[in-house]
């Protein structure tokens, strides 16, 4: 059986805080989207808005975690 090993883009784009708890995952953090390139055509707003980074929804970073980070 193959070493199930983490996806490497992920890694740069999500941090996960805490450990296991016995209800649930723990957090994954992330950017904001849309800020890698072409911000220039963007509102202003957009661009202030997306700043800093935030928690994902609970389903959303398991996901994260079960298909992309399975070691962490």
């Amino acid at each position: 059986m193959p070493k199930l090993k983490n996806h490497s883009g992920a890694k740069k784009r999500f941090k996960v805080s805490g450990k296991k708890k016995k209800n649930g995952a723990p957090k994954v953090i992330a950017g904001a989207a849309n800020r890698r390139h072409g911000t220039s055509n963007r509102p202003r707003d957009m661009i202030r808005q997306s700043r800093g980074t935030f928690v994902m929804f609970k389903t959303d970073g398991e996901n994260v975690i079960k298909n992309y980070l399975p070691n962490l």
